[in-house]
């Protein structure tokens, strides 16, 4: 009779612990609509998932935030915005890794002057050979031209090879003035970069020094 009572008594015991378990792991929802007032659901509601909504348990607590659902719209922006900062940090990292590989190949500022100074001597050396090119496709073109010149003076036809060699000859001395034009405007977008650059390196030098003294 005693072991019936006891189990009884276990039994009730157990079934009290086990409603205050279920009472203490009781959770509402809760979540503002657009103007502001709160509201309070024991399930989850299109409006909560609408708007974000709290977790809240039995004494008022959150013990969980969940954000509002995003639009199709905002989901895409947002996929957009993200793939626009991972592509601004990859530049960024390149960049930081760029700055570090020139201060290393040019450990002082006239090492690297010198680099800047051989681009520039280089695209003098394409200006020379497209001018001096060019003085000679002109020569040529003068001297079909004055063929051209004597026929007529005396009286006779240029012949039709004659002129199509002058047309060919102009097309070719267009040709060669358009690219000596390029290659000088690109000499001088270079001497630009290579004051912009020059600046940049310093800047660098400047904060490496700085943080070599204070280590």
């Amino acid at each position: 009779m005693r072991r019936t009572v006891f189990v009884i008594a276990s039994l009730a015991l157990a079934a009290g612990l086990h409603a205050q378990t279920q009472t203490a792991s009781h959770y509402r929802y809760r979540w503002k609509d657009a103007t502001g007032l709160p509201h309070y659901s024991d399930s989850l509601t299109s409006d909560a998932l609408k708007y974000g909504y709290d977790l809240v348990n039995d004494r008022g607590l959150v013990v969980q935030h969940v954000e509002r659902q995003l639009t199709p719209e905002e989901r895409a922006a947002a996929q957009k915005a993200a793939e626009a900062k991972a592509a601004s940090d990859r530049v960024a990292q390149q960049r930081a890794r760029d700055d570090m590989q020139m201060l290393n190949a040019y450990p002082t500022e006239d090492a690297y002057k010198r680099s800047q100074q051989d681009s520039l001597d280089s695209l003098d050396q394409q200006i020379a050979t497209t001018r001096t090119n060019l003085r000679s496709q002109e020569k040529a073109l003068t001297d079909l031209l004055t063929r051209a010149g004597d026929l007529e003076r005396a009286k006779q036809p240029v012949p039709k090879f004659l002129n199509d060699s002058i047309a060919k000859q102009r097309d070719v001395v267009a040709h060669q003035r358009d690219a000596l034009e390029r290659q000088q405007t690109a000499r001088d977008a270079q001497v630009q970069k290579n004051a912009q650059d020059l600046d940049h390196y310093r800047e660098l030098k400047t904060a490496q020094d700085k943080e070599r003294q204070g280590q």
